[in-house]
């Protein structure tokens, strides 16, 4: 089945945090959605959800993103159900955290295929997609919005594998725009220090939850970033939090 809708995005890592609140941001705004994550029972729920607070329609496909199978398998069906894209939000990560001299290769090698190898793929899957979907809608174009972190821009101790992967993501972005720009796809990277989601948990006992950047102000920020025509390249966009000096996590 292909349904025309105008406006669909795909959203990664939309089961909780920071996925899930732009993706219930673009359910209220009408997008049919493709979402993502590895825990199929909660994505289908996910999924009523989304289709209640307005989305055009939502479409939940479980897979790992380490997994390139998996990450074909979500592309397929998004290629399948809606043809075009007009969104495509790289939110799925998982954080490393631990001394360079002690950081295990098994982890390194998990970190760069969730963090990196498969918003390449992605990247490379939707491309068509997302031509297709700035042909339909040329003023406003189609754009690509992927969540890095301000550890990919300013170096942090223990956060060496993670803050690398984080900043071959800004380059990969914007190196898109480079190329893909003139067709109408843009590309941004977010790099927010710590966001008040479970993935932030760890570092609880140094950081309080309400010292970290909220769920929202990301969600604003790409809602923003959506919204602007297809002329605007915004390559990279650093939030750091409030009572730091700017430059950390």
């Amino acid at each position: 089945m292909n349904d025309k809708h105008p406006k669909s995005a795909l959203v990664s890592g939309a089961s909780r945090g920071i996925g899930l609140g732009i993706a219930q941001r673009l359910a209220r705004r009408g997008y049919a959605l493709t979402i993502t994550a590895r825990d199929a029972d909660r994505l289908d729920i996910v999924a009523a959800d989304l289709r209640a607070a307005g989305a055009a329609a939502a479409v939940s496909v479980a897979a790992d993103m380490a997994d390139p199978q998996g990450v074909e398998r979500v592309l397929a069906r998004h290629a399948d159900r809606f043809g075009s894209m007009s969104a495509l939000v790289l939110n799925a990560g998982v954080g490393t955290a631990g001394a360079l001299a002690d950081s295990s290769m098994r982890r390194f090698d998990k970190t760069l295929a969730v963090n990196l190898r498969a918003p390449v793929q992605l990247i490379q899957g939707a491309l068509p997609m997302l031509r297709a979907g700035a042909a339909i809608e040329p003023a406003h174009g189609a754009k690509v919005i992927a969540l890095s972190s301000i550890s990919g821009v300013y170096a942090e101790a223990g956060l060496a594998v993670y803050g690398a992967a984080k900043a071959a993501l800004i380059s990969l972005i914007a190196t898109l725009n480079a190329e893909e720009s003139g067709n109408g796809v843009t590309g941004t990277t977010i790099a927010p220090g710590y966001v008040d989601t479970e993935m932030s948990e760890w570092i609880h006992d140094r950081i309080p939850p309400e010292q970290m950047l909220t769920v929202n102000d990301v969600v604003e920020m790409v809602d923003s970033l959506l919204r602007l025509s297809s002329r605007a390249v915004v390559p990279n966009i650093v939030m750091s939090r409030a009572g730091t000096d700017g430059y950390r996590a």
